[in-house]
């Protein structure tokens, strides 16, 4: 396994600026954000596949530097109601799909989507329960008219452009959101769907993830992992619930909050993590996500790279030499 980044967390700085700050905390892997919630600004797909010479300038200013990109990502909503947002998601994605094959790179992250409840719908509508009857109903229109023909079409079009995985992080407010959701669409559309598998947003939902990184390893559909942490605040638990849509940066009033790794968890709960990991064959990329409240940047990141280095397994296991 690897430390890698994703790189927004510095989008103040420019890319050689950044690459040289993460090279300074002893990370040599890259998750480069290209658009729509994810920050470009280190990777502006229209631009590089415009220009060759930029393009090539991008290239070398990493490999001189001995850094590997994990994956490029474009979390967004292609399936949004608005037209207007739909189809510069849309494209946004298809770009970073060009731009992937241009640098060799075959794993792209991004959300499922969330269309509405109706074709006349201005808003997305993530639907959590099964009654009233209309519900069910729109649940269904939106997975069979929506979301499976969507990625049935552009697994078709990243297969073709040698993007070999879509890995989807699984996050509440879109229709894949848990191991389950998820296996749902890649059985619709194929392996080439699989997770970006970030614990965070699936602890505050109650999940295990060390059981849903079994479900899914057992898959072989976990394609990319971000390292980030969550405290679940169990008083305000207690009276209000785990769904909460006060401000993140309302810490006090919450029931939970995104943490650098080690603050909503610690060493026992991560070394599971990355145990179950190697258990199922995950040895891919561990990429920092960087959204904690209660952290400077720089601080927050540190932290976070020093904590992983002491759960993740750099090496390949030996011979069990004791049997």
């Amino acid at each position: 396994m690897e430390l890698g980044v994703l790189t927004v967390l510095y989008q103040n700085k420019d890319l050689e600026e950044m690459l040289d700050t993460i090279q300074k905390y002893g990370v040599n892997v890259v998750e480069l954000g290209t658009g729509n919630f994810t920050s470009d600004a280190h990777c502006k797909p229209e631009e590089l596949l415009g220009d060759e010479n930029k393009l090539l300038e991008f290239k070398e200013k990493l490999e001189k530097r001995n850094i590997k990109i994990s994956a490029l990502s474009c979390h967004g909503n292609p399936l949004h109601p608005n037209k207007e947002i739909a189809e510069s998601n849309h494209q946004i994605w298809r770009k970073t799909v060009l731009l992937a094959e241009k640098l060799g790179v075959n794993t792209v992250v991004t959300f499922s989507g969330c269309p509405g409840g109706s074709e006349g719908d201005k808003y997305p509508n993530w639907i959590t329960c099964p009654w009233p009857q209309d519900f069910s109903e729109m649940l269904k229109w939106q997975w069979e008219e929506k979301v499976i023909p969507y990625w049935k079409e552009e697994a078709e079009f990243a297969k073709s452009h040698n993007v070999k995985k879509i890995a989807f992080e699984m996050h509440p407010n879109f229709v894949v959101y848990n191991p389950e959701t998820l296996l749902k669409l890649r059985n619709e559309v194929g392996k080439i769907i699989g997770a970006n598998f970030d614990p965070s947003h699936l602890i505050w939902q109650g999940i295990d993830p060390v059981k849903a990184i079994k479900v899914l390893g057992q898959e072989k559909a976990i394609y990319h992992f971000h390292a980030k942490d969550v405290y679940i605040d169990r008083y305000n638990v207690e009276i209000n619930g785990i769904l909460d849509t006060k401000p993140y940066s309302d810490i006090l009033n919450r029931s939970w909050t995104f943490r650098t790794v080690g603050y909503g968890n610690g060493y026992d709960y991560w070394k599971d993590i990355i145990s179950m990991l190697r258990t199922v064959g995950y040895e891919g990329v561990i990429s920092i996500e960087h959204e904690d409240a209660l952290a400077s940047i720089d601080e927050g990141f540190l932290k976070a790279v020093n904590f992983l280095k002491e759960v993740i397994f750099e090496e390949q296991p030996g011979e069990m030499w004791w049997i």
